[in-house]
């Protein structure tokens, strides 16, 4: 009998490999199945290489399709006739079928889909070592249109898996991550779908250790959730979270470094669900590594600032995440044990940088938030924050005007804070450079814009009362109001209003009292610095003397209201008097009108003051309300002529001779520029006119 051209192949089975019919094909695998069993049994070796050659060279590399389909029957036949020996000859076997994955014939790349199987289900753990490989060709087959394709990739995939489950320990996690970390990018679903199942599956492993691989994974897992299709997110976002929760039990394989990096930037992105996930994480994070993520501030700052200001239902987890972190990293920084430790981990310039971007941002609730940071800092570290004083100075100041007063409030305690970090502590010395530079520039910013003062100015005034010594906030405005000469109608604005805000407001109760008491040389020369500014303003200035109880003073000054021009604009102001002396800041003055103390000088003045001032106002309800209340002023005195020595003002060290003639000077000056004001109108008018 002539020998076969396939040796140790009959002639007629490698005829019947390569034929187009499938059963043939079987047939013939079937006999090499049974011809391998029986050289194996003899240790022949040599021969069962000869037949993996045949069948890998002249059969799964031909031209054929017919004879690759032959080729890859015949070798996982191989594999079955081998058993247990597979192991043996793996590489051989598996490197001609792993070639056949990209194919051009559909039908091919399926049966070497069916190939592998058949091999990596005999051979087990030996075929590991092609894992990297095999994991490359399966997730592009994966993508595959033909479903039965796609079906006999996603049986071997799951045959690999439990290989690699039962195999961890042999397992080159290294070789494979490079690979992973370049498939995890894939933008086709399929593809994700496929990457996705097997970090998961990595993961799940005892033996795996996936966390210390994080970093090369998660930025891709994070791309993924991008993805339309919902299983994907559902996958990816079940898979991120299981590596939570193995930080949570194990932080210490972690590259938090690295990490927190990755999950600043998806925490920025437009994405809800992404940046739901990321700013989870970063609250986890700040949670389990403390102080470790401090470096990080200005990063983490950068992501849930602008977060705090979500307001709608699907946003409520990002805004609550936002929130515990700000908390968080606050209490970092506030820590009495470690707070030089902790303080000495940021990098307050950057931090500094994305606060300052902040303080302009939309949200209310993310400039309050801010705020309260700077605020922290100059408490906490005022020497290291000085620096940075001059840089916010001018934002602070701009942001006084915003609709929010809460935002003004907080505004306000760091200018507070940045002026007071500023000077000694000695609350006396009311010579300080840099209170009066801040006054300036509020005073600066209430003549730009009218509405600002009228909206804002009680509110910042009241306030800086509070967090500043308020007799100097009055003080410091009085000598700079007083020094204005070119935009006096300005002048007398602001003195209305402070006017108005020292005779009402809650927070001036002390300096009110201090005010009453004109005989003490301390109160003596904050009521002559008040009153040379507040002469700019005549009926402001009657208040303030009613305020100190010199009574025969504003008598005097009654009288000079008779060449001053009655506008409406004064008549307003007498008007609003008259409320004020029927509030209970007024009580003790009307008490006064009753008062039989000291043959009544101070009443007597009082009564010819409030005399004069009904004689200027119109017969209103003002006019009759005062005329009311002075009618049930009782004569006590009769005809006793009035004691100046026994009055108030008499006993106080104060010049009042030359305050009035102060009042005439400053009066004089507003008439003249007035006056100046309507010529330069008119002859506006009438260049307009021409």
């Amino acid at each position: 009998m002539a020998s076969s051209p396939y040796p140790p192949l009959s002639e007629s089975c490698a005829k019947a490999l390569g034929d187009k019919v499938y059963e043939k094909r079987r047939l013939a695998s079937q006999e090499i199945d049974k011809t391998v069993a029986e050289l194996n049994n003899k240790g022949n070796s040599a021969q069962i290489r000869n037949l993996i050659d045949l069948l890998s060279n002249d059969f799964a590399t031909s031209r054929d399709p017919n004879r690759r389909k032959g080729g890859l029957i015949g070798l996982a036949a191989v594999s079955l006739g081998l058993g247990k020996d597979t192991e043996k000859y793996v590489n051989e076997l598996v490197t001609p079928i792993l070639n056949c994955f990209s194919d051009p014939d559909i039908r091919v790349r399926y049966f070497a889909c069916e190939s592998l199987y058949n091999v990596a289900k005999i051979a087990r753990s030996s075929i590991i070592p092609f894992f990297p490989e095999l994991f490359a060709a399966l997730s592009r087959l994966v993508t595959d249109s033909d479903k039965t394709l796609k079906d006999g990739s996603e049986l071997l995939d799951r045959l690999l898996k439990d290989i690699v489950t039962e195999s961890s320990q042999t397992f080159d996690l290294e070789a494979f991550i490079p690979l992973l970390k370049e498939r995890v990018y894939v933008k086709n679903s399929q593809a994700r779908q496929y990457v996705i199942s097997w970090i998961s599956i990595l993961n799940a492993v005892p033996e795996i250790n996936m966390i210390v691989y994080l970093t090369d994974i998660l930025d891709g897992l994070f791309c993924m959730l991008e993805d339309n299709t919902i299983e994907i997110q559902r996958m990816c976002e079940a898979t991120i979270g299981q590596f939570l929760k193995a930080i949570r039990s194990d932080s210490s394989s972690v590259k938090m470094e690295d990490t927190i990096n990755i999950l600043i930037t998806h925490a920025q992105s437009t994405n809800d669900l992404i940046k739901n996930i990321s700013i989870t994480w970063i609250k986890e994070f700040v949670q389990i590594f403390g102080s470790d993520v401090l470096p990080f501030a200005s990063g983490i700052f950068t992501a849930t600032l602008p977060c705090l200001e979500y307001n709608v239902e699907s946003k409520k987890n990002i805004k609550e995440c936002a929130v515990a972190v700000n908390t968080s990293m606050l209490q970092l920084i506030s820590s009495k044990d470690q707070k030089i430790y902790n303080i000495a981990k940021l990098d307050l310039r950057s931090v500094m940088e994305v606060l300052r971007q902040y303080l302009t941002h939309n949200s209310v609730h993310t400039k309050v938030a801010v705020l309260k940071w700077i605020h922290h800092l100059f408490l906490q570290i005022p020497s290291e924050m000085s620096s940075h004083a001059n840089n916010l100075f001018p934002i602070l100041l701009g942001i006084l005007s915003d609709n929010s007063d809460e935002v003004v409030l907080h505004s306000l305690a760091v200018l507070a804070e940045i002026v007071n970090s500023t000077h000694s502590n000695d609350s006396s010395d009311f010579n300080k450079p840099h209170y009066r530079k801040f006054l300036i520039s509020l005073l600066n910013l209430f003549s730009e814009e009218k509405q600002f003062l009228e909206k804002r100015g009680s509110l910042i005034i009241r306030q800086l009362c509070v967090l500043l010594n308020a007799e100097y906030v009055y003080r410091t405005f009085a000598e700079i109001i007083d020094e204005e000469t070119t935009n006096m109608k300005f002048a007398s604005t602001v003195v209305r209003s402070l006017n108005m805000i020292l005779l009402t407001s809650s927070e001036l109760f002390e300096l009110r009292n201090s005010l009453r008491d004109i005989a003490n040389e301390k109160s003596a020369s904050l009521f002559k610095c008040l009153y040379k500014s507040w002469a700019h303003c005549p009926v402001s200035t009657l208040s303030l003397c009613l305020l100190g109880q010199c009574y025969q003073h504003v008598s005097d000054i009654v009288v000079l209201f008779g060449d001053l021009e009655i506008t409406l604009e004064l008549l307003n102001e007498l008007d609003k008097l008259v409320q004020l002396i029927e509030s209970p800041i007024f009580a003790s003055l009307r008490l006064t009108l009753v008062s039989k103390a000291n043959k009544c000088a101070d009443a007597q003045h009082l009564a010819h003051a409030l005399f004069g001032i009904l004689m200027l106002l119109p017969q209103t309800e003002a006019f009759d309300m005062l005329k009311n209340r002075l009618q049930c002023v009782p004569n006590y005195w009769g005809q006793v002529p009035i004691d100046g020595k026994n009055s108030l003002e008499s006993k106080s060290k104060i010049n009042f001779d030359e305050l009035l003639q102060y009042f005439e000077k400053i009066q004089k000056m507003h008439r003249e520029q007035r006056m100046i004001q309507r010529k330069r109108s008119v002859m506006q008018s009438e260049a307009s006119s021409s």
